[in-house]
């Protein structure tokens, strides 16, 4: 004969926290799941001949128009040169830009939610001490730099590289020159210099800085930027 468990009993209070966790354990795992974002777009870049000051005619996909921002931001160029002995991938290059530069993408019918499990896929190189650092527009029109940086000048080839967008500190970005602000001055001391939990449930712009003037042509200092691809989810403007 079967003995029921007295709630009172030690084995009772044993199998409760066992069923407990369990419950727990599993909800943790489908809520993990759940988090795992969407292919909010990608672009490869469009290169059609000699390497050219950028437009929106360099942009494959259709869904998304390119703002460039940086005094001599209308010098970033598409390379490579066709044909392309190197195989390198189609990019955006910074080294004829006389200052810092950022490059952005935004879809025209969606902001996209950065938040969870969200990240970023690009290919990058870089030369000096030039690196790739995300750029962000919040749909309150907040502009945002990352401290997660790609490249350190020691090769030649393009490398591909993904980070998760909640690793990323974030410093307030002065969007017209490019350069790093502070976060909050209403306090002594200064304190905020990093954005504290800032709301990316709504980006309206994504992209890269590069935030030392170039040196030209030659392998001095740049970056160059290829395919990025955004994983997150759409949220209808």
């Amino acid at each position: 004969m079967l003995t029921l468990l007295s709630r009172r009993s030690p084995a009772w209070a044993g199998l409760s926290w066992l069923l407990s966790l369990a419950f727990f354990w599993a909800l943790g795992v489908l809520s993990f799941a759940q988090q795992l974002p969407p292919l909010f777009f990608t672009e490869t870049w469009r290169q059609t001949g000699l390497e050219r000051n950028v437009d929106n005619d360099v942009v494959s996909n259709a869904n998304l128009e390119l703002k460039l921002y940086g005094a001599t931001s209308n010098e970033i160029q598409i390379a490579p040169t066709t044909p392309n002995n190197r195989q390198d991938p189609p990019n955006l290059w910074t080294g004829v830009c006389n200052g810092p530069v950022a490059a952005t993408l935004r879809d025209r019918n969606n902001y996209v939610d950065l938040t969870g499990r969200a990240k970023i896929r690009w290919q990058t190189r870089s030369a000096g001490f030039h690196v790739v650092r995300p750029v962000v527009r919040l749909a309150d029109g907040t502009w945002l730099v990352g401290d997660h940086a790609d490249g350190d000048g020691t090769t030649e080839n393009f490398i591909e590289t993904e980070f998760s967008v909640s690793s990323v500190r974030w410093l307030k970005l002065d969007i017209n020159t490019v350069t790093t602000v502070h976060a909050d001055r209403s306090s002594r001391p200064e304190i905020g210099r990093w954005v504290e939990k800032p709301d990316l449930s709504k980006v309206d712009e994504i992209g890269f800085a590069d935030l030392i003037p170039g040196s030209g042509h030659g392998w001095g200092g740049f970056v160059n930027v290829g395919r990025i691809d955004v994983y997150g989810s759409p949220v209808k403007r």
